[in-house]
């Protein structure tokens, strides 16, 4: 049995996972970092590939 992966859906959960992890981003960045603009555009960019979206926040939060 193979499973078909549709693209619209895959698209769909990689858009509301860059917006999730975006504020995450923002909240994680102006909290813990000096620069959370750019904290949010890297994990914006993170986002788009899924493990990534998963790694970045937790990396920022373990930051002093």
């Amino acid at each position: 049995m193979i499973m078909n992966i549709n693209a619209t859906i895959l698209g769909q959960v990689i858009f509301f996972t860059a917006i999730l992890v975006g504020i995450l981003s923002f909240y994680l960045g102006k909290r813990k970092t000096q620069t959370p603009i750019l904290a949010t555009v890297i994990g914006i960019i993170l986002s788009l590939i899924p493990p990534f979206a998963l790694v970045y926040p937790s990396g920022v939060s373990v930051e002093k």
